[in-house]
């Protein structure tokens, strides 16, 4: 990257100090927002939309709650003229719904856009000529004054076939275009004088549009220069000041935020950003984001699903997979750490304020976007660690892991996903765990187990209880194996020691539960052992009887310490 010494910036940062903006620290209520999906996001399609599909794609706007949605150019193609034709002419703009149309400041092109309004209730006319210097002196070739003409001509030409058409309420609208490449005084000067043509009123505001035609600078420098613009605009309680964000720098929807908090009162923008280049500002973005300060965005984007899928369908683009909020993958946490932290976040959410969120790592609950936890928060693969398997385990299959065992199981689900260079489904998750773990009944295996409490007169709290069980180890089998222990696990650790094999091991923990909430419900228990060397090993056993469950997560445990320790030889394989 040798040649970045041609570059210089662009842009004209305001020469007076305007920061007051900046001790905001948040925005606290929507913009009027505009759509230009239908004009902006329509040019930049490498095949523009149909008729058809423009018509869907507006009733799909209006649906999410625009109220100002620039439907095009109408003086730029007969597709775009029919367009705006059909909505007028079948009455298809709702009574809350203003449609906004774009002219350059060319007087035949003002008539031709205006004509193409006959009939409409309702209409924004957005006039625009640019402004910057590079287009002044490279483009134009004009100086400024020729240029406040091109836009006061414009502005008059407005007014005059405004009058002559009473039967539609118009509003205006201008944008010095290339705004942010434009010198600050020379746009406030331009502005004003058009602002100073239409004449404004509290009733009839006007819209004074300052676009971001290219993104050239830090976002700060952006708001510095709408702040500037706001202050120094003529009539200003009477213009509602509005952002038009483009993204080529990346910091799109960044701009719009500071520009807001700098003056603005307006965005234009389209869903996730389409546009040239890199695209408009993405108002989904922007008002998702508002969503998560607790500020109503005034657009229902609850279903965000249904909205890519409109997106996708009208523009053949594609939504990232790391799109904000809106991509497959937001929700997805594939870190160890990650999916611990999101799973004691969401068990403490439970146990303390459901009506807060607070989780970690996700600043948005996936829900108020129907996006379900159960697919998309906690996945894994080779990064994952224990906490987001214990958190699959617990939520779809009711087994509550035991702290102490999540490392060994963790390492194990990432091992195999590791080997098999791919993601793993809850229920890979679950039948990995299922087959090294639950009810592992080879070589040793208790097949019947009868209890009797044994009464006694030792000291308080002493129990004593019998075993009769039959067991089959390898070839060999129990029908009965009698023995007393102070607690059933002890009396079956000493009928097994009864057997010729070497049973040599000692409890660590034991814990159980019930698999729901239901009265037939399962039982979970987990036993830890370890053998003389102090190796680990963990079983489960699941059972109707709880008893039988602990036993069965026993023999588990003891199958699994006979895989390293071999203490009994065994070949014949058991059905």
């Amino acid at each position: 990257m040798k040649n970045y010494t041609k570059y210089k910036p662009g842009y004209y940062p305001v020469a007076e100090e305007y920061t007051d903006w900046v001790k905001k620290d948040h925005i606290d209520k929507a913009p009027i927002w505009c759509s230009v999906d239908l004009r902006d996001g329509n040019q930049a399609l490498i095949v523009p939309m149909s008729l058809e599909q423009k018509v869907d794609f507006f009733n799909y706007l209006v649906k999410l709650g625009f109220k100002e949605i620039e439907v095009g150019f109408p003086a730029a193609s007969e597709t775009e003229y029919a367009f705006l034709r059909t909505l007028i002419d079948k009455d298809m703009i709702p009574d809350d719904v203003i449609v906004q149309v774009l002219t350059q400041s060319r007087e035949h092109i003002i008539k031709r856009t205006f004509d193409s309004l006959d009939g409409a209730k309702r209409a924004i006319v957005h006039l625009y000529n640019s402004t910057s210097f590079a287009q002044r002196q490279q483009v134009f070739r004009a100086t400024e004054q020729e240029i406040i003409d091109i836009a006061k001509e414009g502005a008059t030409i407005m007014n005059e076939l405004a009058a002559q058409s009473p039967g539609t309420d118009f509003y205006f609208e201008y944008s010095p275009e290339s705004f942010t490449g434009t010198e600050m005084e020379f746009a406030r000067d331009v502005c004003n004088e058009v602002i100073d043509i239409w004449k404004p009123t509290p009733e009839k505001k006007v819209i004074m549009n300052l676009p971001a035609t290219v993104e050239m600078s830090l976002p700060h420098v952006y708001a510095n220069q709408i702040n500037y613009m706001s202050k120094n605009m003529h009539d200003r309680e009477n213009v509602i000041l509005s952002l038009h964000p483009h993204n080529d720098r990346g910091t799109g929807v960044a701009c719009a935020e500071l520009g807001i908090l700098a003056g603005g009162d307006r965005v234009e923008g389209t869903l996730f950003g389409n546009g040239e280049r890199t695209g408009n500002v993405d108002i989904v973005t922007l008002a998702v984001n508002m969503f998560t300060h607790g500020v109503d965005p005034g657009l229902d984007f609850h279903d965000m699903p249904d909205v890519v899928e409109h997106y996708e369908k009208y523009t053949d683009m594609t939504v990232g997979p790391r799109h904000p909020y809106a991509g497959e993958l937001v929700f997805a946490a594939f870190s160890g750490s990650h999916q611990d932290a999101i799973a004691k976040g969401m068990h403490f959410r439970e146990e303390t304020d459901p009506s807060r969120w607070t989780c970690p790592y996700l600043p948005i609950d996936p829900h108020d976007l129907n996006r379900e936890y159960e697919s998309d928060v906690i996945r894994i693969n080779s990064q994952s660690g224990k906490g987001g398997v214990a958190y699959l385990l617990e939520r779809d299959h009711g087994f509550i892991v035991p702290k102490a065992m999540r490392p060994e199981i963790g390492f194990m689900m990432t091992d195999l996903s590791d080997k098999g260079h791919r993601e793993l489904s809850s229920d890979e998750i679950f039948e990995a765990f299922k087959q090294e773990y639950i009810n592992y009944f080879e070589p040793v295996d208790i097949t019947h187990a009868t209890f009797h409490h044994i009464s006694s007169t030792k000291e308080e709290g002493a129990r004593q209880f019998e075993v009769d069980m039959r067991v089959v180890i390898g070839d060999d089998t129990y029908d009965h194996l009698y023995a007393t222990g102070n607690g059933r696990l002890d009396a079956v650790s000493n009928a097994l020691r009864k057997t010729k094999y070497n049973f040599e091991y000692d409890f660590i923990t034991y814990s159980e539960h019930a698999l729901s909430a239901e009265s037939d419900s399962k039982a979970a228990a987990y036993i830890c052992i370890a053998d003389k060397k102090d190796r680990r090993y963990w079983g489960v056993g699941i059972h109707d009887d709880i008893i039988l469950a602990s036993v069965n997560a026993l023999v588990s445990a003891l199958n699994r310490m006979n895989k390293t320790n071999q203490f009994i030889s065994w070949q014949k394989v058991r059905g």
